[in-house]
Parts: C-alpha cells; structure tokens; sequence
C-alpha cells in the first residue's frame, strides 16, 4: 500500500512487510516505507489544508465521522477478517476491535456536535446584562497520531477521529506491524467525503518517522499509544521548543500498565477464575489493561490458584483465524522473544505454576502461564509490563495488604475486584491506583462512552478515551467578550 502525503500517493522505493503471526513466512501486506522526508512533506501538506479544515462547520466535519462509521460497519467482517491475519487476533477479539472504532466515530462525532453547541449558545459561560460571552473550541492545528498495533484499527481511529472532528489536519503513523489495518481507515475516511490533504498516512519505522514528527516544529499536537519507554521519549521531545514552533506542543499519551486484580475471601469463585483467565490471556495477554497481578486473600488461595491453573489449563491455543481459539500467537519475533525471556526470569525469581508448551509448531506462540512465589517488590515479572500471558500471583493477608500490593507500581491503568461486601468494595475503589476500577467483572473491554479509559502515574498522560473529556485535548478554547452597551448601530446594507 503506498504512503499518502495530501492528496498525493506514493512510494518511496522501500517497503515495509506484515507478516502473518500464526505463519510468519506469509507475508500479508507490503507497505511503503516512509522516512524523515516523508514526514517533513506530510507536515507541510497538513498546515497548508489545516486552516480551511478547521473553519469548516463542526457538522459537516461530525457527519465525515458518521459516513465513516457506516463504512466500517458495511465492511465489519473484511475488516476482522484483515486483523485475524495481520494481528494475529483471534476473531472475537478482531470484530471486538473493528466495532469499538466504530464506536468512536459515532461518538466523537456527536462530541464535536456538543462542543460546538455550547459555544454557539453560550451555555459554558455566563454573559451579565450589558454583556456577551461566548466559549468555543477550535483545532490546534496539525496532530501526528502514532499508533500501536495490538488494537490496529479501534486506537489509531479513536486518535485520529478525535483529532478531526476537532478541526485538526491528522498525519497518521501506523503500527509497523500493522499497517493494511490502518490504511483501512484512511480509505474509510476518504470514501466519507474528507477532503484530501487534511489525512496524511505515513507507514515506516518509529525511529524515523516517528522521531521526525515528535520533534517537528509545525506539529502542535501528539496522540500516542504505545509502551512506557516511547512515550516518556516522545514527551521529552516534544517539552523541547524548535526555532519555528508556534505552539507548545500538546502530548496525549497512553503507556500502559501492570494491572492488579484482587479477590476478596467472600468472592464468588466463578465470577473471579473467569473473570482473571479473560483479563489475563485474552488476546495472549497483549492488552495494556491486561491483568498481570492476581492478589488473593489467604483464605481462598490455594482454591483461587488451583482453579485458575485448571482453567488456564483448558484455554484453546492455536490459529486465531480457527473459531474456538482462545490464545493466539504474539505480534512478532521481537515480542515472542522478549516474552519468552520473562518466562525465564519467573522461573527463576519464582515458582511456575503453569508453563504451557503444547503450542503450534510455527508461529510467535507462548503458552499461557502462571508464576507465585515472587518477591513484588524487586522481582522483574512481579514489576515490568510483560505484554504476554504471564499472571503473577499473590497472597495477602486482608484487604488493606492487597489494596497495598495492588498500588506498589508506577503504572496505574486498569484495576479490579471480586468480592460480594459492599463495604470492601467501596474502600477498594476509592483506594485503588488506577483510571479504571472494575467491580465484579474483567478488567479488559472498555466501551466507548461507558467506561472511558485511559491511566494516571506512569500509564499515561491526558483525558480518558471515549469519554466527554477528550475531545478538548485536542482544542484551544477561545472566549470572545462583546460589549452590548451601543451608541448606535450600523445597519449591515450601509457596511
């Protein structure tokens, strides 16, 4: 597939290969490889569309949103189909991501809708008699979304529509690992009537065209998903004024995290086992709501493991594109190979309680697997995200131990608890260290506009996706006073 810098295709003489997780020796798509020139044009194509884009009516800017939500959802099962092969995903999980990016048109969409009423009503604000206020919100300018591929077309959309239908141009990095996903939605987006230029499509590595967007001065704007060490990079970068940056830059960023789910000694045993075997092994644990540490009460510890291993035990490992598969294969050999340098260190930091290997024989496989034992304050499994199905499991002595166990991490994305008290549940929520806190449930599956998402500490920086916040990260407010008091009026004939 080619790069897309305005309205213009093209290529650049090298390529970039996706390969099938399942069987890497399948190549499913080759996309050309953009480097720092790339992105320089790309830039500069999205400041000159920029302006024309951002007085554009948010209706009309809402209704490229709603159009492309319809696309997607007349494409759903091609798109799934795509994801299957190119991300490995099994296909519950691909359709799961597919109908979540049309979630977020639909959604944004409206977003832009209301903000724009606001301001038009003058509703945020208050106008004394003699006096006129108004509150509106206009794009900041050009915003690079660089976008990760284990959700490969639900996150890089929810960036990208954010950002135009707040009246930004968008150039959009995707995934190296993904890239025929995200071209999926550049094409959506162009059959929903965008007007060209206003989305630029620059695949190619991170630390080339990555790098040149973080530190270009005609970027106002960075919306990232990705691991913790990229995104405090790409904060650092962009904190750095480069002579001919008008703005500082804005950086929107979601990194991660070593999510804790915790069962209380009254917990409803068939609500926790599924509940930690979901959030720990869907999509082979690469989710960055993922639960990696499982902390129980001592009382019901030797049951709760003994049940998870058994039902980790019974999960369906094999191709995602095979119905039934539970566990697929990781992304890459990078990811298979870092995994698999954690299963290691758990056996040595700790006790492994289960280390599937009846795994295909070809393919980025890791068997699910279950580590106690480990020391939660210096171990590595017990405090770096793994991105793999690897759950780590604690005892603790009452619930105020767990709840200290679960907040030891600089993370603080997704947290959980399984328990039938209510007063357990309430100080747990309102002492856990996480953005969301689920209650009697996985902690994996956000939906947009029910649970918006996103992180504190080390997860992340910025308002929570699909929520009524986000949408203004991607604006400056502009308050307009206007003096009601005349002397006199100009008819507008007479102008």
């Amino acid at each position: 597939m080619p790069g897309l810098i305005g309205p213009v295709r093209l290529r650049t003489g090298r390529t970039l290969a996706s390969v099938d997780p399942d069987r890497p020796d399948v190549v499913v798509a080759e996309a050309v490889a953009c480097g720092a020139t790339e992105a320089d044009a790309a830039v500069a194509a999205a400041r000159q569309a920029a302006e024309a884009w951002r007085r554009t009516p948010a209706t009309e800017r809402a209704a490229v949103a709603f159009r492309a939500a319809a696309e997607l959802r007349h494409r759903r099962a091609e798109l799934a189909a795509l994801e299957v092969r190119e991300a490995g995903k099994p296909w519950g999980e691909a359709d799961a991501d597919v109908c979540e990016a049309i979630d977020f048109c639909e959604y944004y969409g409206r977003e832009a809708l209301r903000l724009e009423e606001r301001g038009a009503t003058g509703a945020s604000v208050q106008s004394p008699p003699g006096e006129a206020n108004r509150l509106t919100y206009v794009g900041r300018g050009v915003a690079a979304v660089i976008a990760p591929w284990n959700f490969p077309l639900a996150i890089p959309c929810g960036m990208t529509m954010a950002a135009l239908v707040a009246g930004n141009a968008v150039v959009l990095k995707p995934a190296e690992q993904t890239p025929a996903v995200a071209w999926q939605l550049v094409e959506a987006l162009h059959r929903a009537g965008l007007p060209p230029g206003v989305l630029s499509f620059l695949p190619g590595l991170g630390e080339e065209v990555g790098a040149r967007l973080v530190g270009h001065p005609g970027v106002d704007l960075i919306a990232f998903t990705g691991s913790r060490e990229v995104g405090l990079g790409i904060v650092a970068g962009a904190a750095v004024h480069r002579p001919g940056a008008r703005s500082v830059k804005r950086v929107i960023a979601e990194m991660g995290g070593k999510n804790p789910l915790i069962v209380d000694d009254d917990a409803d045993l068939d609500v926790a086992v599924p509940a930690a075997v979901t959030s720990a092994f869907g999509y082979s644990g690469q989710k960055c709501s993922a639960v990696s540490r499982l902390i129980v009460l001592q009382a019901v510890y030797d049951e709760v493991v003994a049940r998870l291993v058994g039902a980790a035990q019974g999960l369906a490992i094999g191709p995602p594109a095979t119905m039934g598969t539970q566990v697929g294969p990781l992304i890459d050999a990078e990811a298979h190979k870092r995994v698999a340098r954690y299963a290691e260190a758990a056996a040595v930091e700790g006790r492994l309680l289960l280390a599937r290997n009846d795994v295909p024989a070809t393919g980025y496989y890791v068997g699910p697997m279950v580590v106690e034992g480990l020391d939660p304050a210096t171990s590595t499994v017990a405090r770096e995200e793994v991105f793999g199905p690897l759950l780590a499991v604690f005892a603790a002595r009452d619930l105020d131990h767990a709840i200290a166990l679960a907040n030891d991490t600089d993370f603080a994305l997704t947290a959980g608890i399984v328990s039938r008290s209510p007063t357990a549940i309430a100080h747990a929520t309102a002492e856990l260290r996480a953005g969301n806190v689920y209650v009697n449930r996985a902690t994996t599956g956000a939906v947009v506009g029910r649970q918006p998402f996103g992180g504190w500490g080390l997860s992340g920086v910025g308002s929570k996706a699909g929520g009524p916040d986000y949408l203004l990260q991607f604006t400056d407010p502009r308050a307009v006073t206007e003096s009601t008091l005349r002397q006199g009026f100009v008819p507008p004939e007479d102008l």
